[in-house]
């Protein structure tokens, strides 16, 4: 438990709620929260279950009404081939990726893991005593892992590549030459595993397309773990509903996995998480349309500020700005030294929580999650705007 922590991401917003229980005005850009609801239909499905609830125990793997609907979502995104015996349901996409880290890693493999990253992905790592071999993917790169870094790091006892796209601090999406390139190194290596994280797929803007490895080298499934989650598509990320698809032989594992962690996801929660994947469609595609909109206010602040740079996020809800010009400067009497100072420094003075970049891995960005109520980024927005402008 040494090797443990507590999530960078929370510790602010925790900060941020306390703040405003004081009283004062906040604007969060903390948590990453899509800040929309599920259509109707999805609480009419769980009313309807609690109305029939057996009360028995589940399926370890998940009820085969939720795996049919998870076999429909990945078929719709161009997965043909997985069947029931390849899906395993978790208690949202962490709880996923704790089992599958846990089956593949003994202490001491190593593990890729692009940085930028989401912490949990390194934190869970750390917990299971894997030994992180960090890729730096810097703003001059786009935040993106090449072939010739991802090269250069595998190694004989390499064992799992996380891969995060759309990406999360970042909002950056692999073109398909990218993820082209990075199969081709892949299919050099037979005894990586590659846990691609997709949990943002549904929000990709710009009309760039969501490309993958195993549409660009689909002989790599016996080695590839597809993630997916219902919380940033269908706005549901306290039901807590992840899923795996894998091979059999590691599905079976993680179904075994379960069976002495959680034994089930309770019947409402699976029944609202299959009307969300089975009706209507339209929510997460106008969201998608906002949330571009958004990040399109984001950009326009950011490119008035001077000093400050960020590369143009094409996916989910985050903007990864490098604030490093705004190191040795001073607020009012407050000093800026790192990320964690303007952050702080931020909050206090203007009352706009970001989490400090060095959580995910990047000392010199902070991240901002634009999800909030229009008119909230909007003055949120302005108050970051002065904040860097009274600056000396």
């Amino acid at each position: 438990m040494s090797r443990a922590v507590p999530s960078a991401i929370m510790a602010v917003a925790e900060k941020a709620k306390a703040l405003k229980a004081q009283g004062r005005d906040i604007i969060s850009f903390s948590i990453g929260v899509p800040n929309f609801l599920p259509g109707e239909h999805v609480y009419a499905a769980a009313h309807q279950a609690l109305d029939r609830d057996s009360g028995n125990y589940g399926s370890n793997r998940g009820p085969d009404g939720l795996l049919d609907a998870f076999l429909a979502h990945f078929k719709r995104n161009g997965f043909d081939g997985f069947e029931r015996k390849n899906l395993c349901v978790g208690v949202g996409a962490k709880h996923v990726i704790f089992n599958v880290m846990y089956a593949i890693l003994e202490e001491g493999d190593e593990l890729i893991l692009p940085a930028p990253y989401w912490t949990s992905h390194i934190d869970i790592a750390r917990i299971l005593g894997a030994d992180i071999k960090v890729a730096y993917c810097g703003s001059e790169q786009d935040y993106k892992l090449t072939a010739a870094q991802l090269e250069s790091l595998i190694s004989p006892r390499t064992k799992l590549l996380v891969l995060n796209n759309p990406g999360n601090p970042t909002g950056m999406v692999y073109t398909e030459a990218e993820i082209r390139a990075l199969g081709d190194v892949l299919s050099k290596h037979p005894h990586v595993w590659i846990l691609s994280d997709d949990i943002y797929n549904q929000m990709i803007f710009d009309g760039l397309g969501w490309h993958h490895l195993l549409k660009t080298h689909p002989h790599l499934r016996d080695r590839v773990i597809l993630l997916d989650s219902l919380s940033k598509t269908y706005g549901m990320p306290g039901w807590r509903v992840g899923v795996a698809a894998a091979p059999v032989e590691l599905a079976q594992a993680l179904v075994t996995l379960n069976s002495n962690h959680i034994t089930n996801l309770p019947e409402v929660v699976c029944a609202a998480a299959i009307a969300a994947l089975t009706g209507p469609q339209d929510i997460p595609q106008k969201m998608a349309g906002e949330f571009m909109a958004k990040r399109d206010e984001v950009m326009a602040t950011f490119a008035r500020i001077q000093g400050l740079s960020c590369p143009r996020p094409q996916g989910a809800f985050y903007a990864f700005p490098d604030v490093s010009f705004a190191f040795g400067k001073r607020h009012g009497a407050a000093s800026i030294t790192d990320d964690v100072d303007f952050c702080n420094v931020l909050l206090d003075a203007k009352g706009v929580a970001c989490v400090p970049g060095s959580a995910f891995g990047e000392p010199k960005a902070l991240r901002i999650s634009y999800t909030c109520k229009a008119q909230e980024l909007t003055e949120g927005l302005k108050r970051f705007e002065e904040f860097c402008s009274e600056l000396h």
